[in-house]
């Protein structure tokens, strides 16, 4: 009988250290854990912290951090393509990557360019001439012949341009792909539906937006259609699939921000129009200030009006397109400027000498003077770093 109960004592002794050994177990797989959490939340407060610092940083300079020598040529024009820079002249045109690299050149003898881009891809073609060149940054991927005098044109990124053409009496809107291939044909009369005053493509090349102006009964007025050149189109009459009149209002301005999203400015009012097959009723907003120029990426819009405040020169309402009923942000500046354009959470404003960066909060990053003309002024990656484009060299500059 003593055998047995200590046996059991000793038995009950071990399941006592079992038990206390898995609490120690317990206790610190606990205190590992809480740790673990402090130190993630130390983390996030340090980053959340060096964050608002970068947030409200305030540039006053900048660094030359890397510059190519770039050849000038007189009668050129310079504009963004995607990272990338296009110069054109009636002579020619060719692209230059960051690096300073010419990564296509092309001859040709244009009068009078017409210019479209749409990302990293754009059209160039000679208006009332019937060629057309189509590139991307990269290459050149298309020339496109019409049988007609070329009045306006538009691209998509992918490639597919819509022309308007000159065939007397009937105005001609003909879409074609990089291989010259006509794919659709549309016709304008000034008597039926009126003339195009503005085209525009969808990144996608899916949706086509004509405004067409026209006089009713002594009024000036203009429609806005909409096109789908894919499956939605196939199924509804010309492939009209959306449209609105506007009476006593000529709209003279009309672009895709990005494939779902579409806006046409008029002499009173900003129309936004969402829907990447059909779009929809869109979004409307007011304005009595003259409308000086109009910028925008895929993701903002901005128009630029005469300051309803005698202290600055400018207005910049700046609208979202992922709210596009949303009232538009204001902000006042008096740079005058060649060219606006926006980041991911800022705009930049700037002319040949001087530059006025300022984020969506309104929080003015950057201020100052360029130390040489610039003609172009292009992204260069985060961290506001940009590419300036010179007469005679690129320089990639950071803010300091």
């Amino acid at each position: 009988m003593a055998d047995i109960r200590s046996y059991l004592k000793e038995k009950e002794k071990r399941e006592q250290k079992k038990e206390d050994y898995k609490e120690k177990i317990a206790r610190h797989k606990l205190t590992f854990f809480y740790r673990i959490v402090f130190i993630l939340v130390a983390l996030a407060a340090l980053g959340f912290f060096f964050y608002l610092q970068y947030k409200r940083h305030v540039y006053t300079d900048y660094d030359i951090i890397a510059s190519v020598d770039r050849e000038s040529i007189g009668g050129t024009t310079d504009i963004r393509l995607g990272n990338a820079i296009l110069t054109y002249s009636k002579d020619g045109a060719h692209c230059t990557d960051s690096k300073g690299n010419v990564t296509w050149n092309q001859t040709f003898q244009i009068q009078d360019v017409r210019v479209d881009a749409c990302g990293d891809t754009v059209a160039m073609g000679d208006y009332n001439g019937r060629s057309i060149y189509v590139a991307d940054a990269e290459k050149l991927l298309g020339e496109i012949t019409t049988t007609m005098p070329i009045r306006d044109l538009t691209v998509s990124e992918a490639g597919y341009v819509t022309a308007v053409l000159d065939d007397g009496e009937v105005t001609r809107i003909n879409t074609y792909n990089l291989k010259g291939e006509l794919l659709k044909e549309g016709r304008a009369h000034m008597d039926d539906s009126g003339y195009p005053m503005a085209v525009s493509l969808s990144p996608s090349g899916e949706l086509l937006c004509v405004a067409y102006v026209y006089v009713d009964a002594g009024v000036l007025k203009t429609n806005i259609a909409f096109y789908n050149f894919d499956r939605v189109g196939s199924n509804v009459s010309d492939l009209l699939v959306s449209t609105w009149a506007y009476t006593d209002m000529l709209i003279p301005y009309v672009k895709f921000a990005n494939d779902n999203t579409a806006f046409a400015v008029g002499d009173s009012r900003l129309m936004i129009y969402s829907g990447s097959h059909e779009p929809g009723d869109p979004a409307e907003h007011m304005y009595d200030s003259e409308i000086r120029s109009v910028f925008n990426n895929e993701k903002y819009i901005g128009l630029v009006l005469i300051s309803d405040k005698p202290e600055n020169r400018y207005r910049l309402d700046v609208y979202d397109t992922a709210s596009p009923n949303s009232k538009a942000r204001s902000f006042y500046f008096d740079v005058d400027y060649t060219d606006i354009f926006f980041g991911k959470d800022h705009f930049v404003i700037y002319n040949d000498k001087e530059c006025q960066i300022m984020t969506m909060d309104g929080i003015e990053k950057f201020r100052g003077n360029f130390s040489e003309p610039v003609k172009l002024m292009v992204a260069a990656g985060n961290g506001y770093r940009y590419m300036l484009v010179k007469e005679g060299s690129m320089d990639t500059i950071q803010l300091k």
